[in-house]
């Protein structure tokens, strides 16, 4: 049995011990620089609101079993958690969150402003539009949720021992084995950080950089208002929360200035109220609820807890030091299901959920920057409350990472989204005039929000003629070495033991048998692979799995990449190419386009005959010119990203971290093609339940294109969720792939803002089922 040292008995560190000594593993000692169970961190003052709603459905898990063991425990009061609705953009996004509960298992409902003013009499009734009510939200005690949990974990053998203020990790290579403190070491094989606020001074311990922001919150509490209603309330216009303390109401608001705080600076977990960082929040307050105009302001406090830059979890172990993992940024609403996650992710080696948006080794490393993790931080903070569209770009900082092609975009009138940092076209205002616009139908508002109908020209004119993709963004790997191809064949699924020039899709699985990505594999020689990934995670995955004669490095910073796809795309690079352009579909080879030399894989995500054509960065731009001076006779144009969703989903190709993760199987997700069961590799002896299927689903109203996390209702029931959706340009289809139980078959329905659309399972892909395009 591992002997486990958890930094922090906030409530993150006792649920977790207690988790992990109910599995069995009971050598835990618990460690913490102040008083047990007491004032100190995040968790002492806490006002314990849980709101479990959120449009990532592992977060919304998360907070669903936190409600369920603290009630269990005595610990939580599910009084209801009500959100306000005061202008009609509210109101619409509060049907949108009762999608998401809906998707994910939390029953809620709509209600109008009558209902609204019965539950919160105090509401001014006129101000309110209507309300989203979860009937099991409610409060956490968060002080007695942590000392029950830690009870529980001492009667079965866990160690809890008070100030203890860790000063270093002894570590012996690239393995942990103790913990040192002021007074004592203790010896350890694993060692989990939940120090929270303090995290990023244990992470400098061991040189890891644990990106989180510690920042003041405002919480005041009010004078006298009488009867206090039961549900918690927010007004997230007003970027304000409250919560009844007895006859008094508790305000948290988020409307004031960002106010960081370096962790080495932290003495204590509660700041000076600031009151005036606090007046517009007051008088806001006041507008709402009239009578804390009367009540006035009792007392105050600025409270301190962590944000990231994206909003999620810090959850998993150091990529360069065995044993070493950290749960950091974990609020209250999310504790206990973090907890859960940690201690199967521990003892099993896969988590249950899927967490591979709160994983620790998702940041590239540009977003470990310390001006990009405060600035991030700070505008997350901002944005908290905000009615964000699922495609809005960050806006700074911005540009980052730019694709050797930057300066043609622009002048192309590149509409630019961004995504880990690169700027990404989404569509070109020079396409404006295409005859093809006029084709593409309109759609409903928040569908029309970061598109525009030049995105279906683009789809459309790639089917007809030819279209240059830049396909920078994609994470590439360059694996070498003696060992590389007998790794490879052990990490990944399908046939890897193919002559140079081959091109394999394949899988990574987990212990468990799901699916950790999906990677492009291209053997470029007999020790050389190029490998097309997903992320820095898959990066991460390998990295842990290599054997020492195995080289793994990260080439995406130093090339570039255009995607030629089209009809033409032969015609246009045969004459300035010394390509073989007969060579089939999932080829690789190495040539010139002009002057520049690439490496050229006969690929296509979009379903057209083409060539991922992949150079240096310094030869980037030349490889642009060339490519689009060569095709101005075939009636070349550059498409973008939305052109290039469309064409996917119109072909079923799926999009890792979206339709698929490690929740599921690759039966069940539709890619069993590329596991091969005559090879060993990592996750094959796993055996699993077939239950559900990603299933393509098209609605009736080609204006109704919905954007993924919405419900989907079988015989009235709901049965699963969209995972992703676009209008299919060349089909005239609306297309939504969702989770569904296998075998669902006929007519279904989506809910769409409060409103259940039309639909009806179909067989994919859509278009060109017998791939003759592709291999033409």
């Amino acid at each position: 049995m591992p002997r486990v040292v958890v930094v922090g008995a906030g409530i993150v560190g006792c649920a977790l011990a207690d988790e992990l000594t109910q599995r069995g593993w009971t050598d835990v000692t618990v460690l913490d620089q102040a008083d047990l169970f007491a004032r100190g961190g995040s968790s002492s003052h806490a006002p314990g609101l849980v709101f479990q709603t959120n449009s990532c459905r592992s977060m919304t898990a998360f907070a669903r079993y936190t409600v369920e063991k603290y009630t269990a425990l005595g610990c939580f009061e599910s009084v209801g958690g009500l959100e306000i609705a005061t202008t009609s953009a509210r109101l619409e996004d509060l049907k949108r969150r009762h999608g998401w509960a809906t998707s994910w298992g939390v029953p809620s409902c709509l209600i109008g402003p009558d209902e609204v003013a019965q539950l919160y009499p105090l509401l001014d009734k006129d101000k309110v539009l209507g309300g989203f009510l979860i009937p099991s939200d409610g409060l956490a005690k968060p002080v007695l949720a942590a000392e029950t949990q830690a009870r529980r974990a001492i009667e079965r053998g866990a160690k809890f021992i008070a100030h203890q203020k860790v000063i270093g990790i002894e570590t012996a290579g690239d393995q942990v084995w103790g913990v040192r403190t002021e007074t004592d070491t203790f010896p350890a094989d694993i060692v989990v950080s939940c120090a929270g606020m303090w995290g990023p001074v244990l992470g400098e311990m061991v040189g890891l950089t644990v990106p989180l922001v510690p920042m003041a919150h405002q919480y005041a509490f009010s004078g006298t208002v009488g009867d206090t209603p039961k549900p918690i309330l927010r007004h997230q216009e007003a970027d304000l929360y409250f919560r009844a303390h007895g006859d008094q109401l508790g305000i948290g608001a988020y409307g004031h200035r960002p106010m960081p705080v370096k962790a080495h600076e932290i003495t204590g977990s509660e700041l000076p109220f600031t009151k005036e960082d606090f007046e517009e929040s007051w008088a806001s307050a006041q507008e709402i609820i009239p009578k804390l105009g009367e009540a006035g302001i009792d007392h105050g406090f600025n409270g301190l807890f962590s944000f990231t830059a994206d909003g999620m979890p810090l959850l998993g172990e150091h990529p360069r030091l065995k044993g070493f993992w950290v749960a950091e940024a974990v609020w209250i609403t999310h504790s206990a299901g973090v907890a859960k996650t940690m201690a199967e992710w521990l003892i099993d080696g896969q988590p249950e959920l899927d967490v591979h948006s709160s994983d620790l080794n998702r940041f590239e490393p540009h977003q470990l920057a310390p001006d990009y993790v405060l600035e991030r931080s700070c505008q997350n903070f901002v944005e908290v409350y905000d009615v964000l569209h699922p495609l809005q770009p960050m806006e700074s900082p911005r540009p980052l990472r730019t694709s050797p092609f930057y300066g043609r975009q622009q002048e192309l009138g590149a509409m630019f989204l961004e995504a880990n940092g690169w700027e990404r076209p989404h569509w070109f205002e020079a396409n404006a005039d295409l005859p093809e616009v006029a084709e593409v139908p309109e759609r409903n508002d928040w569908a029309a929000r970061y598109w525009s109908p030049i995105c279906g020209a683009e789809a459309l004119v790639t089917r007809k003629r030819v279209a240059m993709f830049d396909m920078t963004a994609l994470k590439r790997l360059e694996v070498s070495g003696p060992g590389a191809q007998a790794f490879l064949q052990r990490m990944t699924t399908n046939n890897l033991n193919r002559k140079p020039g081959a091109v394999v899709y394949t899988l990574l699985l987990g212990e468990d048998g799901g699916v950790r990505s999906d990677l492009t594999i291209a053997r470029l020689d007999a020790n050389r692979f190029q490998v097309g990934a997903n992320g820095n995670l898959d990066l991460d995955w390998l990295l842990r799995h290599a054997p020492d004669d195995v080289h793994i490095r990260d080439i995406t910073p130093g090339t570039c990449c255009i995607g030629l796809w089209g009809p033409k795309a032969r015609d246009l690079i045969s004459p300035v190419s010394t390509l073989d352009t007969s060579k089939g579909y999932f080829t690789a080879q190495e040539a010139y386009v002009g002057n520049v030399p690439v490496t050229a894989l006969r690929l296509s995500y979009v379903g057209e005959l083409g060539w991922e054509l992949y150079t240096s960065s310094d030869m980037g731009l030349k490889l642009w010119d060339t490519l689009w001076a060569a095709g101005q006779e075939h009636g070349v144009i550059a498409a973008g990203r939305g052109a290039f969703n469309s064409l996917r989903l119109e072909k079923g190709y799926r999009s890792w971290g979206v339709d698929m993760t490690t929740e599921h199987s690759p039966e069940e997700a539709g890619v069993a093609f590329a596991v091969r069961q005559d090879k060993d590799f990592l996750g094959k002896a796993a055996v699993r339940q077939h239950t559900r299927k990603l299933t393509c689903l098209v609605i009736d109203d080609p204006r109704q294109v919905v954007l993924g996390s919405e419900p989907v209702f079988v015989g009235g029931e709901v049965k699963g969720y969209v995972t992703s959706a676009a209008y299919g340009y060349t089909t005239g289809l609306n297309i939504a792939y969702a989770w569904l139980p296998a075998g669902t078959e006929g007519p279904v329905e989506i809910e769409y803002f409060g409103e259940r659309l039309s639909a009806r399972t179909a067989e994919e892909p859509l278009f060109d089922p017998q791939m003759t395009r592709l291999r033409s």
